[in-house]
């Protein structure tokens, strides 16, 4: 007698770019009991939480789009923080998500028993589910500095992830920016713009690559909304370049990696005319051992008259500045924090509980680590997206997150089909993949002599350290050799 195909219930964690995008692929499978619960407001993850002036990503825009909705409309380049959130707005309601969102529902507690996941929030609701998924995103909480004297600051003080949007910054307004990565160096340029004097406090510097921004015009959009082939070939530009020389050179390609150190060395001579600020911001790690930063403005920035670059220690903050440790006051009327996320708390600090009661503290106690990112051992029928492991060298998040999204679904079919009532990986399994990540690790540039959030707590890098082709190919098909299962 054949068996009716299952329709599983399913929970999603997040409704950013990845939880939209699993909503959308769920349905399109024939899945139908969806809930995403959705901490704010609103969707958009990172698009909706960073609006820090000059926010914009690093991923040519044609290219940062889901594979089956292009968007011939974008007006730059490289896109700009509201009109990426505009385009996640665009696609939610164009397939009808948010009719499956909880909005400002938060997940307080997620626990597994009995063949099924009990997910509580902050509204004092329940869940009951088949599968969970995590789409909690990787840098969504801020971190902050543990400098003396942080909470002494009387001034208006925030993170760049929680920009206040109330305070005035002008010609008058004394400005410190502590930090110099990705966002400080998209934020700084905009702060200098307003004619602020802005003193940049910075601990380790970074390399930057110069790749021009530019508008595209009116009749380019129409164009490209007329010839759809257009926008096409602009994706499949930027995959071309992002794969076959961003990802090869930051994973010990020699060609690219060479080149991508030249670039970004010659980048820095060129546009810093001072030999003494050169200097200061010249790093002394291999080029892609932190993030390349895709840069065309901080450095035009910091050599503007109202801008400072300190490199000097910071000694402690006092109520009206910073006193660095050559024992120089700064005065300062607002203080930004452009220090980053806590790249490792993944869904945290949501109680995560597994099978006989394992919380993912206990879990990670030791080692962060997941099979192919996703899944972990003691944690039935959940997937971890965006988990340990999955950034590929400046690659876009989205088709990371259509990979992922893929596998998840053939795993969810053979429930369907009652191949299994749940699974997990193998600890063994985890324990091999994080050995082959480990040993690919080993001539990339990521462990050039650098401290940066990609390292965790034993100084291994948690990104995937082989092409981005060679994780397509084994993200294809489970193998199921490597998880358990189990039929009630």
């Amino acid at each position: 007698m054949t068996q009716v195909k299952r329709n599983p219930s399913m929970v999603i964690i997040g409704a950013g770019m990845t939880g939209i995008l699993m909503a959308i692929k769920l349905r399109q499978a024939g899945i139908t009991d969806i809930v995403v619960l959705e901490k704010k407001g609103s969707v958009g993850g990172t698009w909706r939480e960073n609006t820090y002036p000059g926010a914009a990503c690093d991923v040519p825009a044609h290219m940062y789009t889901y594979s089956f909705e292009p968007n011939p409309n974008w007006s730059r380049f490289f896109a700009h923080g509201p009109e990426i959130r505009q385009y996640f707005e665009h696609v939610a309601d164009k397939y009808d998500v948010k009719r499956d969102i909880r909005f400002n529902e938060a997940v307080t507690d997620a626990q597994y028993a009995n063949g099924k996941w009990t997910v509580k929030t902050n509204k004092g609701e329940t869940y009951i589910a088949d599968f969970m998924v995590c789409a909690t995103g990787i840098l969504h909480h801020p971190q902050f500095p543990n400098i003396a004297g942080l909470d002494d600051f009387k001034g208006a003080k925030f993170h760049t992830a929680q920009w206040d949007h109330s305070v005035e910054i002008s010609a008058n307004t004394r400005v410190g920016v502590i930090g110099t990565g990705s966002t400080a160096a998209q934020a700084i340029p905009e702060l200098i713009k307003t004619g602020a004097k802005v003193s940049v406090f910075q601990r380790t510097p970074q390399w930057l690559m110069h790749l021009p921004d530019f508008t595209f015009s009116k009749t380019s959009r129409k164009l490209m909304a007329r010839f759809p082939i257009i926008t096409k070939i602009h994706r499949n530009t930027g995959k071309f370049f992002l794969e076959h020389f961003f990802t090869k050179a930051v994973t010990g390609q020699f060609i690219q990696k060479h080149l991508l150190s030249f670039l970004c060395k010659a980048n820095l001579r060129l546009s810093i005319k001072d030999k003494v600020l050169r200097e200061k911001l010249r790093p002394h790690y291999q080029v892609g051992c932190k993030r390349v930063i895709i840069n065309s403005t901080f450095y035009k920035g910091i050599q503007k008259h109202n801008a400072e670059l300190i490199t000097e220690g910071i000694e402690r903050i006092t109520e009206t500045g910073i006193i660095t440790k050559d024992g120089k006051h700064h005065e300062l009327d607002v203080l930004v924090l452009s220090t980053g996320f806590n790249a490792f708390n993944f869904m945290r600090p949501m109680n995560l509980i597994g099978r006989n009661n394992l919380h993912i503290d206990k879990a990670w106690a030791h080692k962060i680590k997941a099979y192919r990112s996703m899944l972990l051992s003691d944690y039935p029928n959940f997937f971890l997206m965006l988990g340990p492991n999955t950034p590929i060298g400046n690659f876009s998040v989205i088709a990371m997150s259509e990979v992922q999204t893929d596998y998840v679904i053939k795993l969810i079919d053979k429930w369907r089909e009652h191949e299994f009532d749940e699974f997990e990986a193998k600890l063994q399994a985890i324990d091999d993949f994080n050995a082959y990540i480990k040993e690919g690790l080993k001539g990339t540039s990521w462990v050039g002599g650098c401290q940066s959030w990609y390292l965790d707590a034993d100084g291994d890098p948690i990104l995937w350290p082989y092409t981005w082709q060679r994780w397509v190919d084994e993200m294809q098909q489970p193998q199921m050799e490597h998880l358990n299962t189990r039929s009630f």
